[in-house]
């Protein structure tokens, strides 16, 4: 299935029903007096979040989706039939804004979340409402209210707890593929990834998360230059990034420590708080280095790129605030569990942490952990 990650839809709900006027005609009962009853409402649209479904796909083809108006009143005291309510099933992670106001109309964060799009309007009332002592034959009957409609942009933002970013053939497809059972595409050349991808990862029998990986991104990518810019939201929701580097390029000229700094200063053009989310440096490759010469070369690139923060001691507690650097190669499996357990427990220590800051449920937090909405303070 083609994954797409923007749509641009219109709402509109059913009107309500006109109210009826109407007057009570039955042998033997005269001045019987008014019996008309209020319209049925209008039907309205709701979203609704899925977590069978990973794609907006559905939403490029049909563009418009209208509910049906309410029944109009009846005499005899009838009021008219509600229309049904139309109910649009989207992935979990689909950011709904109003085009119009650009104000953000719903953000789907968990399974069988729901939320209102276009409200139906109401029925209008028959004239048994209007009647008093004053008024014993009232006329009058008011109209159903129109339907609220929307123009509405959807953006889906993958959930994930981690995300890789780097260059093109920097190891990300290769190393998801290590630690999980998601199988993108690997080849030897760049842009072999054309869309996110999600792997996860069961770091023990009781433990797992969720890594997203998105296409390489090249300098310049904050401006549109390849193909990571339009994935770089996905990142958004992640509670952790891993900035995975190629440090045994095949082409001689390329300078590493150049290519990690440009995908630093591109996350912080896109966007700072995403520039600001914990990032961890994950040196790929390292079985294409002599034994003799890795050491050198990682203090080498560490140094060019400015690193100077000590690897944490976590002998007593995870330490949530230094970033690290860990040396792998995905594709001999070498460092790769260390990895995934270190992370484990960073995700384990944030969400304890997260739950004693904030009041909420641990259900709840561990939605908004997984989803990157709460940031520790």
């Amino acid at each position: 299935m083609k994954f797409i990650d923007e749509a641009k839809i219109e709402v509109v709900a059913g009107r309500g029903g006109n109210g009826a006027a109407s007057f009570r005609r039955e042998k033997f009962v005269p001045k019987g007096g008014p019996d008309g009853g209020d319209g049925g409402r209008g039907g309205s649209v709701w979203a609704v979040a899925d977590e069978n479904i990973n794609t907006l796909v559905e939403y490029r083809f049909v563009k418009r989706y209208q509910a049906k108006n309410g029944e109009k009143g009846h005499g005899s005291d009838r009021y008219g039939r509600g229309a049904d309510d139309i109910e649009l099933r989207m992935p979990v992670g689909t950011l709904i804004r109003d085009v119009d106001t650009e104000q953000v109309v719903a953000d789907l964060t968990h399974h069988g979340q729901r939320v209102c799009l276009a409200k139906g309007g109401k029925g209008g009332l028959g004239n048994i409402h209007f009647k008093s002592s004053v008024n014993r034959a009232p006329k009058q009957a008011t109209p159903g209210e129109e339907g609220e409609a929307r123009c509405l942009l959807l953006e889906l933002k993958v959930l994930a707890d981690v995300g890789l970013l780097g260059m093109p053939n920097a190891g990300k497809s290769t190393l998801i593929s290590a630690v999980s059972a998601a199988r993108p595409k690997v080849a030897d050349y760049p842009f072999t990834t054309l869309h996110p991808n999600l792997g996860v990862v069961r770091s023990d029998d009781n433990h797992s998360f969720v890594m997203a990986d998105i296409p390489g991104l090249i300098e310049g990518a904050a401006e549109g230059a390849g193909l990571g810019h339009r994935f770089l939201k996905h990142l958004s929701r992640t509670g952790l990034l891993l900035h995975v580097v190629d440090l045994a390029p095949f082409d001689e000229g390329v300078n590493p420590a150049a290519e990690a700094l440009a995908i630093i200063e591109e996350l912080r053009r896109f966007d700072e708080a995403l520039h600001d989310k914990p990032r961890w440096l994950v040196l790929n490759k390292i079985d294409m280095l002599a034994e003799d010469e890795r050491a050198a070369r990682v203090a080498q690139f560490l140094d060019d790129i400015g690193w100077d923060y000590p690897q944490p001691d976590d002998e007593f507690e995870f330490d949530l605030t230094t970033p690290r650097v860990f040396e792998i190669s995905a594709l001999a499996h070498q460092g790769t569990q260390e990895l995934m357990q270190t992370i484990q427990r960073y995700l384990d220590a944030r969400h304890k942490l997260l739950v004693q800051q904030q009041d909420v449920q641990p259900a709840v937090a561990e939605v908004s952990i997984a989803n990157g909405l709460i940031q520790p303070e």
